[in-house]
């Protein structure tokens, strides 16, 4: 795996005005990253993110300066198969638990931090990971609700245990804004926005049964789940006309 990630270098394709990066092996090309000791911000980039930055220009830079942007959401894909790419969809949720199985492997030399959720999710969600792979090192976990007073401490306390591997979920777009922001406290670390990932892990909520998620329906099954996003959700038809516009 490592001989590919060494010589295979990211396309690059533009989805309204944003960078997509398409791999054959996504997990790889990071995993040869870590071993080189090179910082990576990675971004699941998805209809709703695209809307977004359309309209904040620093989360659009965000993007824009990240060293990988997956297609993590069912419009890029489509998006990109209608312009003719061969792509698949990289789920972000999976991305980083091929990340987690491989940080296992390395045991103390990839030691990884958690930070977002509500108070307790972070932390039984790296628990449960520990669990199901023994030689993971856990750095540390933090939740998402500390008050700005508290921001030092977390700072401080990722600048001095330097983890490996960040995972962030404070949703979009504040997650991709803090690791822009944040990311040279540990410049060799891969650095994720995961969204609401912990909460999945941590048993909080269940991800979209497969078909749906096959389908490209995942999102049906989070609104089903959070009826409150359905005002978020009305970026779906948007991203589609702006698509078509476009075209």
């Amino acid at each position: 795996m490592q001989e590919q990630v060494l010589t295979e270098a990211p396309q690059q394709f533009s989805v309204l005005g944003l960078p997509v990066h398409l791999l054959n092996d996504y997990p790889g090309w990071l995993i040869g990253r870590l071993h080189q000791r090179q910082g990576s911000h990675v971004v699941t980039l998805n209809a709703e993110m695209t809307i977004q930055a359309e309209q904040n220009a620093s989360l659009a830079r965000a993007v824009n300066q990240a060293e990988l942007v997956i297609p993590d959401g069912a419009g890029v894909v489509l998006y990109l198969r209608f312009k003719g790419k061969q792509v698949q969809r990289c789920p972000g949720i999976e991305l980083a638990e091929s990340l987690l199985r491989h940080a296992g492997q390395l045991g103390r030399s990839c030691p990884v931090f958690f930070y977002g959720g509500a108070p307790g999710v972070a932390q039984t969600a790296a628990q449960g990971w520990q669990q199901r792979v023994p030689g993971l090192a856990i750095a540390g976990t933090q939740h998402g609700y500390i008050s700005p007073t508290e921001e030092p401490q977390l700072r401080q306390t990722l600048k001095d245990l330097q983890p490996r591997l960040i995972f962030v979920g404070l949703g979009v777009p504040r997650q991709e804004l803090w690791i822009a922001q944040h990311r040279h406290l540990c410049p060799q670390a891969t650095w994720i926005g995961v969204g609401g990932s912990f909460d999945i892990w941590a048993g909080v909520k269940s991800r979209a049964p497969a078909w749906l998620r096959d389908n490209y329906l995942e999102w049906l099954y989070r609104l089903y789940q959070e009826p409150w996003r359905w005002k978020r959700m009305l970026a779906l038809p948007l991203f589609a006309w702006r698509a078509f516009v476009r075209k």
